[in-house]
């Protein structure tokens, strides 16, 4: 049980149409929020609007939820966060994560196959890079340094700029128990998209055994204070119509094997079968209540508050609220998760 929660704001994507947030993040600073973190798939990069917002705040941690691997090299990754961290005076997050086999074959080009062997070399050389101890190398066979043929000249070289921190922290965004238990032994938090507050010990329990002291679980969670219950749980529900029936290939779709692992097989075979087969208002009405109120906090103040209580119950440690833009909303916010 994690007790007192840490708070975030989750902006996700930098969007079209000049979508600034700069005053939202300034709110956020102002209110006592801890951290913003933004996100990127197949759009805007995660980092470019994390340094924007960094120049303009002075205390909220920049995170990213998160860097997609196969769209850097280790090295290259290692110094956009060392800059950014160097600029914005120690304030990076930096969430890094596997995407699935559509993005990374299909987007970037690069092989998805062994991506825990991927993640743990990266995450490696990205460490050397920091310590600058020795010129950089690495023997493994998916990122390997210097690059064996080529013209042959590959010279071993370390970091030039010296890092503000070497021990940036390293967050993994992971769905599969796998992944969960890399995250946990190799890394300083852990990204989970859907959480199921009072399910997290059952799927998660074993995975998590190995975290070291002060692993951050940093949970993404769609939160609407509202009256109107019915129309939040349908929003929630469109959301996760997309991710089930959309977000992935039929035989590899992460979300929908993680909504399966929370007790909805069925419902998520359902909803996929029938989103992939073009009826897109059947899947959403095929998704059970249960687990749209389940992975978020919707409602009245005191609704959200009560539903709070599950989450301070569990391992969770920091909440990443997804939706609200308006101080109104956030300053609620702040005042139920901190009292």
């Amino acid at each position: 049980m994690s007790g007192e929660l840490r708070l975030g704001l989750n902006l996700g994507y930098w969007q079209r149409n000049a979508d600034d947030a700069t005053e939202v993040v300034q709110t956020a600073e102002r209110l006592g929020y801890d951290s913003v973190w933004t996100a990127e798939a197949y759009g805007s990069d995660a980092f470019t609007p994390l340094a924007w917002y960094g120049a303009r705040t002075s205390r909220i941690k920049l995170g990213t939820s998160v860097v997609q691997m196969s769209a850097r090299s280790p090295v290259a990754t290692a110094m956009t966060a060392m800059t950014l961290d160097h600029l914005t005076g120690g304030r990076l997050l930096l969430g890094v994560g596997a995407s699935g086999p559509q993005v990374v074959e299909g987007w970037y080009g690069q092989p998805f196959p062994k991506p825990l062997a991927r993640t743990r070399e990266y995450v490696d050389i990205m460490r050397k890079v920091w310590r600058r101890e020795e010129p950089v190398t690495n023997d493994g066979p998916h990122y390997p340094l210097p690059y064996p043929g080529g013209a042959g000249l590959g010279k071993p070289l370390k970091l030039i700029t010296h890092p503000l921190r070497p021990d940036i922290p390293v967050y993994l965004g992971a769905e599969g128990p796998k992944n969960v238990a890399l995250a946990a032994e190799i890394t300083d938090g852990w990204l989970p998209l859907f959480v199921f507050p009072e399910k997290i010990e059952s799927m998660y329990g074993p995975s998590l055994a190995g975290a070291r002291p002060g692993f951050d679980i940093a949970a993404m969670v769609l939160v609407m204070i509202t009256d109107d219950v019915r129309a939040a749980l349908d929003g929630v529900k469109m959301m996760l119509t997309l991710y089930i029936g959309g977000m992935g290939a039929k035989a590899r779709n992460f979300h929908a094997d993680i909504v399966a692992r929370m007790g909805f097989a069925d419902a998520a075979h359902k909803i996929q079968e029938l989103y992939l087969a073009g009826r897109k208002d059947e899947a959403f009405h095929a998704i059970p209540d249960e687990l749209a109120d389940g992975i978020s906090l919707v409602g009245p103040a005191g609704r959200v508050r009560e539903r709070l209580e599950l989450w301070r119950d569990s391992p969770v440690t920091t909440l990443l609220v997804m939706g609200p833009r308006d101080e109104p909303t956030l300053r609620t916010i702040r005042d139920l998760v901190l009292g």
